[in-house]
């Protein structure tokens, strides 16, 4: 039986209270007081009925039990009063308790009933909450087999057009090697020459990589090493270009250490290269990049910073999965195939806010040696 009634009180013993008053008010009124001991007598119905309500069988039957035993005293106003008197005041006790018989019943079997509803609702809200996880793992599954199906045939498309780009790269690469001899040692135009042949040769080595992939037989290879204040100077030239048109002001900090760092020259210069870009493309017109070169404990890091619109948090991640670009005419896998090759070489590429505004983006790398990177393997 419940120990509380509506509004966690226990009516139960102000229940008991009203029964015994009832019970008093009965035994003290004189006998031809006909119309308050019937008052009273339907009084007694109520404590009964609100106990077998709130309390269930049990608590009707105890009620009525205890309404029957304080009408007792009542029926000796009655006992010389004729026999058909005195049964019909008797049978008073077994309405009592007929009543709260049915209605502990009904309010029993109504309390079982709200309970089977709230288990089964709950069992409901437990399978919507399932449903909904599977549902959202389906989208997700689903996401990733169309992103993986995009990548196999970008996969194919890479394999075709590293093939095609096979034999213009030796074009070109012989075209820079005649401009070479034509252009001696301490010429102004052949640092160009010589950034455009080591340009080529990334170019092809990437092809090979392409092509070494698609035929599944990709073999370990050691990069060739360049010092980084080298390399830095390289791309600076590269970029020196659009940097030029969009009047950006490019600055460099930290270069005087970067001369003592030897670092996989092709696979970085493409990582940073991409970030270059990248920042070209999100500061505006007259702004501002910087890229820094730092040591951290048993590694270093550089830092390419802008003052562009910066990265929102929520897509902090999303910039780094295959397809997702707020470039108009972007592919949106630069940034993963860059934290690829940072990842390959031991390392890290993260995105973070610039102060003062803009984003900042950073390559960290452990002291050499480095990891092997998979190149085509020769026949």
């Amino acid at each position: 039986m419940p120990s509380q009634g509506p509004g966690g009180i226990n009516w139960f013993p102000l229940l008991v209270l009203a029964v015994v008053a009832i019970g008093l008010l009965h035994y003290f009124t004189p006998g031809h007081l006909h119309f308050y001991h019937d008052t009273l007598r339907r009084l007694t119905y109520f404590p009964i009925v609100l106990g077998a309500l709130w309390f269930g069988l049990r608590g009707g039957l105890i009620l009525a039990g205890l309404s029957s035993l304080a009408f007792i005293p009542h029926l000796w106003h009655f006992f010389g009063q004729g026999l058909e008197t005195y049964l019909s005041e008797l049978t008073e006790i077994a309405l009592y308790l007929a009543t709260g018989l049915v209605v502990g019943v009904i309010a029993d079997r109504e309390r079982r009933l709200r309970d089977r509803y709230r288990r089964l609702s709950e069992k409901l809200k437990r399978s919507y909450q399932r449903l909904h996880r599977e549902t959202t793992q389906l989208l997700a599954a689903e996401t990733q087999l169309a992103a993986a199906q995009r990548l196999s045939a970008l996969g194919q498309l890479s394999a075709s057009l590293a093939h095609e780009i096979k034999n213009p790269l030796s074009s070109i690469r012989g075209t820079a090697e005649i401009f070479l001899d034509e252009f001696p040692p301490g010429h102004p135009r052949r640092e160009f020459v010589e950034i455009l042949l080591k340009e080529t040769a990334r170019l092809n080595s990437t092809v090979d990589k392409v092509l070494g992939y698609s035929r599944g037989r990709p073999a370990a290879n050691e990069e060739p090493l360049e010092p980084l204040d080298r390399l830095l100077a390289r791309l600076a030239a590269l970029v020196a270009n659009p940097l030029r048109k969009k009047r950006v002001n490019y600055r460099t900090h930290g270069l005087e250490q970067a001369a003592d760092l030897a670092v996989p020259a092709n696979p970085l210069a493409q990582v940073l290269l991409n970030l270059l870009l990248n920042a070209i493309d999100a500061v505006p017109e007259g702004g501002e990049i910087s890229l820094t070169v730092e040591s951290q404990g048993q590694g270093w890091r550089v830092l390419v910073a802008d003052n562009g619109p910066g990265v929102a948090e929520a897509d902090r991640e999303k910039i780094f999965t295959a397809f997702y670009t707020a470039k108009a005419e972007g592919t949106g896998l630069g940034l993963l195939i860059s934290r690829k090759i940072v990842e390959s070489l031991g390392g890290t590429l993260s995105v973070g806010d610039r102060p003062g505004g803009g984003a900042v983006f950073t390559v960290s790398l452990p002291d050499q040696p480095f990891p092997p990177v998979f190149t085509e393997s020769k026949p």
